[in-house]
Formats: structure tokens, sequence, C-alpha cells
């Protein structure tokens, strides 16, 4: 049914925020299928490939951010077939660095969404800013 696989592709991509804002690696990793990207080149940030690439990064992200949040909204899913998908949601985040530093994005996310034996996971997230990005003393 279209509407639990829906409701499991949006519980994906808030585990991912809420694993971020919880400084919880494991958790906002587990969002990503195995050989997911994760792709933030366009605010100034890295691609990352494979998931333990993406792991990795959110490890050292819990590390150097003392408090933020990810808000997720408008969430638009169009299914390929019945195993995978695309679509489109919108990010606020912000973030106070441990380096004193405070960043703020509001992006699209542009992703692809493939059906494991876990459950629906993000095969591809690339993050594109709507507003100019913040992201002085980002160091991760």
């Amino acid at each position: 049914m279209r509407a639990d696989d829906i409701h499991d592709i949006v519980r994906a991509t808030n585990l991912y925020a809420r694993g971020l804002d919880l400084a919880d690696p494991d958790e906002a990793a587990s969002a990503f299928a195995s050989d997911g990207v994760w792709d933030a080149t366009a605010v100034g940030l890295e691609r990352y490939e494979g998931y333990d690439a993406i792991h990795a990064f959110f490890v050292a992200d819990a590390a150097a951010v003392e408090r933020g949040a990810h808000i997720l909204t408008n969430h638009i899913i169009d299914f390929d077939d019945d195993d995978h998908a695309h679509g489109t949601n919108y990010v606020f985040a912000e973030a106070e660095m441990k380096n004193g530093a405070a960043i703020k994005a509001i992006a699209l996310n542009r992703d692809k969404y493939v059906r494991t034996s876990d459950g629906w996971k993000i095969s591809e997230r690339v993050i594109s800013p709507m507003t100019t990005p913040q992201m002085d003393g980002f160091e991760v």
C-alpha cells in the first residue's frame, strides 16, 4: 500500500534529522542504504558514498556540533516502481558549533529511495541551497 511506503520513507528522512540533532550518528546513518550517497557539495560541504563514509561523517558531525536542529517539511514522493522512489523535501538546519560558530542552511533535499530488507532507505540525498548558506566555521 503506497500510504505505508510513503510513511516509511518520511520516517527514514526524519530518523536522519533526529539522529543528527541528538548526536546519534547510528540513527542518522540508519536512514541510508548500504551504498547510499550524501552530497552537500552545493552548500559547501562534501560528498560521501557508502554507509561507512556517511556514518563516519555523522560521527565527526556529532563531535563538532554543540546543538542543532533540522526541520524537514514539504515531502513530495513519486514511485518509479515497487522498490524505488524519488522525491524532495525542504530542510531548515541551524547549529551552534563547539568552536563558537553558528551555521544556517535552508535547502532542498533531492532524494532517491530504495526498498531494502530493512525497509525503505535513502539511496541518494543531494542537498541544494534555497538561500545563501551560512557555513563559515563548520569544521568537521
